[in-house]
């Protein structure tokens, strides 16, 4: 394990894998098609994943993920967030972290950001 934690970043439609560790989905909506039982989540943290308005206003379209990065790193910053974020924090101290979304493209996703300030924390 890393100064920084083990984090990993998935899509919660991959099957689970013995070294995802504890599973989080961060994603406010929960996702279409989708079991309980087969998330096999070990948590559902949607109070870090970007505000409705706030998805709303991206709509995952590339041109906006700058601006999109810097509202949700404002968003992720609010004090009521912060007991969240260590919870986290303290997980990928623990061990391996698997962060997971239903975005279909992870690279202009809300988790790479929320990975980033994660590590912040360190």
């Amino acid at each position: 394990m890393s100064a920084k934690g083990d984090l990993r970043v998935r899509r919660v439609y991959e099957p689970p894998e013995p070294g995802d560790g504890a599973r989080v989905l961060v994603d406010r909506l929960w996702p279409r098609g989708l079991s309980k039982a087969d998330a096999r989540l070990t948590e559902w943290c949607k109070d870090v994943a970007p505000s409705t308005e706030l998805r709303r206003w991206f709509r995952h379209e590339e041109p906006r993920f700058d601006a999109f990065a810097e509202r949700y790193r404002e968003e992720l910053a609010r004090e009521a967030v912060q007991p969240l974020l260590e919870g986290l924090r303290e997980r990928a101290a623990q061990g391996p972290l698997t962060l997971l979304t239903a975005t279909k493209d992870v690279s202009v996703s809300h988790v790479n950001v929320l990975v980033e300030v994660l590590q912040e924390g360190f």
